[in-house]
């Protein structure tokens, strides 16, 4: 492989690679003949984690709860509403639009749809080649060649070149698509669930292909996807998420060994065993998934939670370290002193919504 996509590794480098505090992405609602701002869709609230160099975390939830919108902020595909985004010591929403558009070599995506993320109208070399010719990362004489190396390191031949994406299979699209995504040699890749449209064989050739390339090229993912089977077998961190919310973050095997918030617990409870004599105590939700655009007061997960008290009703629970290395926003694991912190703001809210209704009841 060529000496422009190899990674080598610098002294005194970060340990993180990317660092995401309290990311929050908001979208307006938009009502009326003159489209005043009515309300707003709370798509990512206040997310934070870290991800070390050469390292996965896998990223999961429901459908819905800002997995995919909190990847494509990151890459400041969406401008953010607020929060910290550092990426190697750089703050991303900072760089000016030149900064920005040498960083998008270094920070790329594998979107989750394979046929509506190639352009019909171009060759497959083309395609991939496209950004290397744009940001100049081969000179013009070793252009092919470079395309050719890229290819083939990703499992297509080089004669594949000439042809077009209606031509090719699902898992042979998303094999282009990560081609188009190394060539531009980049550091931090965000995969928005690049396995969910493939069938399952054709799944672990593309998750064994993303792990040889991460060998190779000292590659960091974040690994977006709601299937649990396959983030446990690629990740080394995991971070679920409910209602754009974080609510709990810890290593891949403890996290699945010993799950701390309830949703996070029967998220995991619902993994397929692959024994017919296994009993599973599966744990069913009760109701649906509120709308972002009007969460739960409190914790959000309150309103299908069996274990909810009646502060989940009224205060939001901390993000705190539970465990060493083991993150959880719960009110099961408040201490003396955050209990007492979590029933003052609830009494407040109840205080205060006690205010509302009599200001109502007057008018």
């Amino acid at each position: 492989m060529n000496e422009k996509i190899e990674k080598v590794s610098t002294e005194n480098e970060n340990e993180y690679l990317l660092e995401v505090n309290n990311l929050v992405k908001w979208f307006p609602i938009k009502a009326g003949f003159f489209k005043h701002t009515v309300g707003q869709v709370r798509a990512v609230d206040g997310v934070s984690f870290k991800i070390k160099r050469r390292q996965t975390m896998g990223l999961v939830g429901e459908s819905g709860c800002g997995k995919s919108t909190c990847g494509r902020t990151i890459l400041r595909l969406l401008p953010k509403t607020s929060g910290d985004i550092i990426f190697d010591g750089q703050d991303v929403s900072a760089l000016s639009r030149q900064e920005l558009r040498h960083m998008r070599t270094r920070m790329q995506i594998v979107f989750q749809d394979p046929y509506s993320s190639l352009s019909p109208r171009l060759p497959i070399g083309e395609i991939i080649g496209e950004a290397v010719r744009e940001h100049g990362i081969v000179p013009a004489s070793e252009f092919d060649d470079y395309i050719s190396r890229v290819m083939e390191a990703c499992g297509l031949p080089s004669y594949y070149k000439e042809r077009y994406p209606h031509e090719f299979s699902g898992g042979q699209r998303q094999r282009i698509c990560i081609a188009r995504a190394l060539a531009l040699s980049p550091e931090f890749i965000v995969c928005d669930e690049p396995v969910s449209a493939l069938d399952v064989s054709i799944q672990a050739q593309i998750i064994n292909l993303l792990k040889q390339l991460q060998n190779d090229f000292g590659l960091t993912y974040l690994f977006i996807s709601h299937d649990l089977s396959v983030v446990e077998h690629i990740s080394d961190t995991v971070g679920v998420m409910y209602l754009g919310s974080m609510v709990e973050y810890a290593e891949t095997d403890k996290i699945f060994s010993h799950p701390l918030n309830p949703y996070t617990q029967a998220l995991f409870s619902a993994i397929p065993i692959p024994d017919p004599d296994a009993k599973i105590n599966r744990i069913i939700l009760k109701g649906s998934i509120p709308s972002p655009a009007n969460p739960p007061k409190g914790c959000k997960f309150h309103t299908r939670c069996e274990k909810c008290m009646e502060v989940c009703k009224y205060a939001v629970p901390k993000w705190k370290e539970v465990e060493p290395g083991h993150f959880c926003a719960c009110h099961l694991y408040n201490d003396a002193e955050e209990e007492a912190a979590a029933v003052e703001e609830m009494n407040a809210v109840i205080e205060k919504e006690g205010v509302t209704e009599k200001e109502e009841e007057v008018l």
